[in-house]
């Protein structure tokens, strides 16, 4: 099925009248022409000068080889240009996208489902696709997307009425759309597609309204789908038997969803991917057990969808503690022998070392102030101390988590693990009556938070105290556990965080600045006033010998280089 898509006409008409789209820059001509083989997404690595995954490469590092910015000039950046949300998008809306760049092209997407191609250089607009998005469309926390996958000359995105559409990287036009779920019941696509081989990798959100959580593989030629992992096994699934509630239907409403992109280790042939809460959010009675493979690690065959190993971080979540974390693949020496790892910053406040070959759990270490859980058995499991109640509990971190699904980093030159951090808050978890209705919210009693916002309106003051919570970026080794730095904020982050070649930092917040540490020290170097929250992951390219980097604020993308 193709869906109709909203173009303007003088585009149609310029676009249409050849093969290949032809743009102006200083010095010569820019041709869009993506062909990013999948030996090319295998490679990133080696064209630092583009950015074609979510994640810059497949190990969901975060990290540019780039060196031109360097700690000792980066106090010359200036704003080379920006360009800001236009109708039909959103522009109330939270831009979360990370922009793609091939061979001096940025493609990237505007709320909810708007993908543009832009000069990279410039910021001048080649095309502009807007799907039909359907009424029926709904999602718990905002009307988001957070960017492309490309193979060949092909863009993939998912929406957020539970479509994946094929985009004609030349030309803006649509290849094929086909609908995965249905939009109805919750489902919606807010993430960036991941592409392994010649296959598209999505997973659903919709946790709040009681969804079936999956992980699913789709035909890049055709979108016919491959094949489909549950995340919320049914009868006769291994951790089926993880749901034991007396009439055997918690399953159906379980949640589990998987709204964050995930890694690709080549080398293992394994697939990485964190799934969400369980369903209801916030009451675990209707649903007794560990509720698999919810708030879970999972390593899956790319090839065939089957479970390689699970590592479940939160079993049994009442506290809304997705794992919808970028799975961060490292090689490391881990006591005294290399190993192969991923390292993942949770939302339940704790930050881990996993095998990625075997799933072994080798460590686990909180990154903010815990309560509800007291260290780990031998095993890994988490040695939980506290539960919701009908009278309340107070629990350490609050509902949205010491980090959420905005991307923390690697970088190998530091050998540095770096986390985006909600430090020191807390919510009140009050059990309360759920029902499931088809199509509605399934949660509970919201938490309340002792965490004033910073700004809510005219004339309001910032009266937050320290010790009510702050934001953070947080330095660790992962070979020995050790906090090497931290970053501190007046207010909390949705930022996520992006280190390069020459030992920078770049990274944002809800301050409504972007910034460059010493990825080293933890020193700030430069900072520049966005005018709007940062919720999105920043990224950097070259064109022409030139290093730049990205940003997303409010409803304005920014790009900025030496000057």
């Amino acid at each position: 099925m193709i869906r109709a898509g909203r173009s303007f006409r003088w585009l149609a008409r310029r676009w249409l009248a050849s093969a290949i789209a032809l743009a102006l820059v200083a010095g010569g001509t820019r041709v869009i022409q993506a062909q990013v083989t999948f030996d090319r997404l295998l490679r990133a690595d080696q064209e630092p000068q583009n950015w074609l995954t979510y994640s810059g490469t497949l190990s969901g590092r975060r990290y540019s080889p780039l060196t031109q910015i360097t700690p000792a000039n980066v106090k010359n950046l200036e704003l080379q240009w920006l360009f800001q949300t236009r109708g039909p998008a959103e522009p109330t809306e939270k831009f979360e996208a990370t922009p793609l760049v091939v061979d001096g092209v940025m493609y990237t997407v505007l709320a909810p489902n708007h993908v543009v191609a832009l000069d990279a250089v410039t910021g001048r607009m080649f095309w502009l696709y807007s799907p039909r998005i359907s009424p029926l469309a709904r999602v718990c926390c905002g009307r988001v997307n957070r960017g492309l996958a490309i193979l060949g000359d092909t863009l993939f995105m998912g929406t957020i009425d539970g479509h994946l559409i094929a985009i004609d990287a030349k030309i803006g036009k649509p290849v094929w759309d086909v609908a995965v779920a249905r939009p109805e019941l919750g489902y919606s696509f807010t993430l960036a597609p991941l592409v392994v081989k010649d296959k598209i990798i999505v997973g659903p959100s919709g946790g709040e309204y009681g969804i079936r959580g999956f992980i699913a593989a789709f035909d890049a030629a055709t979108g016919k789908e491959v094949w489909r992992f549950n995340t919320i096994p049914g009868p006769g699934e291994p951790g089926h038997e993880t749901w034991t509630d007396k009439d055997a239907n918690a399953w159906k409403t379980g949640g589990g969803p998987a709204w964050v992109t995930g890694s690709y280790d080549p080398a293992l042939n394994l697939l990485y991917w964190g799934t969400g809460n369980p369903g209801p959010d916030w009451n675990g009675d209707p649903r007794p057990g560990d509720n698999l493979y919810t708030d879970s690690a999972l390593a899956l065959d790319p090839d065939t969808g089957k479970l390689k190993w699970h590592y479940q971080f939160t079993p049994h979540d009442e506290f809304d503690y997705d794992s919808t974390q970028v799975p961060v693949m490292a090689d490391i020496t881990w006591q005294g022998r290399p190993r192969k790892v991923l390292l993942w910053a949770n939302r339940n406040g704790f930050w881990y070392v996993l095998d990625r070959t075997s799933g072994e759990f080798l460590s686990g270490k909180p990154f903010t102030k815990v309560n509800w859980a007291e260290g780990f058995d031998e095993k890994g499991r988490p040695k939980r101390m506290l539960d919701p109640t009908t009278e309340g509990t107070l629990i350490f971190p609050n509902n949205q988590g010491a980090t959420n699904w905005y991307p923390p980093s690697f970088s190998p030159r530091t050998g540095l693990f770096y986390i985006p951090t909600w430090m020191d808050t807390y919510s009140t978890y009050t059990k309360g009556a759920v029902e499931y209705k088809e199509g509605n919210q399934y949660v509970g009693r919201f938490p309340t938070m002792a965490f004033p916002a910073l700004r809510t309106g005219p004339g309001d003051i910032n009266q937050r105290l320290p010790e009510e919570g702050y934001g953070a970026i947080q330095a660790f080794d992962p070979q020995t556990g050790q906090r090497k730095w931290e970053f501190k904020m007046a207010d909390v982050t949705d930022s996520g965080v992006l280190t390069t070649g020459s030992d920078l930092l770049f990274a944002g917040g809800r301050e409504g600045y972007f910034f460059a540490l010493d990825a080293r020290t933890g020193e700030q170097l430069w900072k520049t006033s966005v005018g709007g929250q940062v919720s999105a992951g920043p990224m950097s390219y070259s064109v022409n010998g030139k290093q730049y980097v990205a940003i997303s604020a409010g409803s304005v993308l920014f790009v900025y280089a030496l000057r």
